[in-house]
């Protein structure tokens, strides 16, 4: 039987509080204001209705929730999952208002997530889910109000199904209202790849202050999705050697190096990199705990805890996922003196590439790629340097410690100019 404790310590919600809270002692921050900090501002909860190809009526639980506004209109993406929950998408709402202010970036913090598996839907019924989805909700979105992006699941397709039905019943022509559109209705083709060049740049920053570089250097990517897949090519680009690979059905270690586009391949054609011909089959939480240089777990959270911390091998690990470590993980890793660049850093490319998107949406479409190619980069390594100087200052603290207290006392200021605490 499963204990409270246990149950407790896998809930995001719960995580991100308790890091909140380890914040909000460094800063001095009183009670009332950690718990404005920690409270959504709005949470709204849908009922979303199909009719299925077999002509009965299929019935999925949604959510969205508006964390913080402090700073500007609600960021954050929309995820497809059959083990979305309210708590999941509040503490993810949260590491995006977290996330935006360390990167400067004028927004707050959102998320969504509807709870379905949408292998299970056809096309049609996808779209469907989409358009509902957005039917319940357009009120409350808009490229000044809550501006929706992908995430685990969802894709510039569904962006644009988005797009188009809330085109439709709001009568506003707001491209800015969502980002990762294609390219035809307002979309930047950096915007497909850009967390992952965000994290594989950030990654050699980092490497650069605790390896002595990234050429040469053993990765691992738990996690074969859109992010970790382009964050192969990128490493490999770099000069550094992917050894390990996953998806939700297992992964594959070769220390010869596997081949990116060979995998992307096998992947594409049988679902899995599991067939990948070379190499030793290993579970996710082989691959956590084997030997590397860098491990990106960029799957989903709560993948390292107390109780894998101790075994991960890793001299440098950089966050793909949101929340992919538990706070009992991050003290265990902090005495094995293991620096974590956290989430709200490392997987930030996706967010200021949907900036980019949307302020590009707002200019009249003036930004060509290089531009916004050079606009990421430069921004995730201003935000590096704010953390690593911040990490110097106070001495005994981690990585994600200095980033958060940069980004929470950004956003403290932000509501105390606005009278809000």
């Amino acid at each position: 039987m499963t204990s409270v404790e246990e149950v407790l310590s896998s809930n995001l919600y719960t995580q991100q509080v308790k890091k909140l809270y380890k914040i909000g002692d460094i800063l001095g921050l009183h009670e009332d204001e950690l718990q404005a900090l920690s409270t959504p501002e709005r949470v709204l909860q849908v009922k979303i209705q199909i009719l299925s190809k077999d002509g009965k009526i299929r019935t999925f639980t949604g959510w969205r929730s508006q964390h913080n506004s402090a700073l500007g209109p609600y960021k954050g993406g929309v995820r497809y999952h059959p083990n979305v929950t309210q708590d999941e998408v509040i503490a993810l709402s949260m590491i995006m208002t977290w996330k935006n202010s360390l990167l400067q970036l004028p927004y707050g913090g959102g998320k969504a997530g509807i709870r379905v598996d949408p292998k299970t839907l056809s096309k049609q019924e996808l779209e469907m889910l989409s358009r509902n989805f957005i039917d319940a909700l357009y009120k409350y979105i808009g490229s000044e109000i809550d501006v929706p992006a992908p995430d685990v699941n969802t894709d510039s397709q569904i962006m644009a199904w988005f797009l188009d039905e809330y085109n439709k019943i709001s009568g506003k022509i707001d491209l800015g209202a969502f980002t990762g559109k294609p390219v035809e209705l307002g979309g930047i083709a950096v915007r497909e790849y850009s967390t992952g060049l965000g994290l594989t740049h950030t990654a050699k920053i980092a490497a650069e202050k605790f390896l002595g570089g990234i050429e040469g250097k053993t990765v691992i990517i738990q996690g074969f999705g859109n992010l970790g897949s382009y964050a192969a090519k990128f490493f490999t680009e770099l000069g550094a050697k992917v050894v390990g690979i996953s998806d939700s059905k297992g992964g594959v270690l070769d220390y010869n190096g596997i081949d990116v586009d060979k995998a992307l391949e096998i992947k594409a054609k049988t679902g899995s990199v599991i067939d990948y011909p070379d190499g030793k089959k290993v579970s996710n939480d082989e691959l956590l705990i084997s030997d590397c240089d860098i491990l990106v777990p960029a799957a989903l959270e709560n993948v390292i805890t107390k109780y894998n911390a101790p075994k991960i091998k890793a001299k440098l690990i950089v966050e793909g996922a949101n929340g992919p470590l538990t706070a009992d993980a991050d003290e265990i890793l902090k005495e094995k003196q293991i620096p974590v660049v956290p989430d709200i850093l490392a997987n930030s490319g996706g967010v200021v590439g949907s900036y980019v998107e949307w302020a590009n949406n707002k200019m009249g479409e003036i930004i060509e790629d290089e531009e916004a190619r050079k606009l990421i980069l430069s921004r995730m390594e201003r935000a590096f340097d704010e953390m690593y100087k911040k990490y110097n200052k106070l001495g005994d603290q981690d990585l994600r410690t200095s980033a958060m207290v940069v980004a929470v006392e950004r956003v403290i200021k932000a509501m105390k100019s606005r009278g809000l605490i």
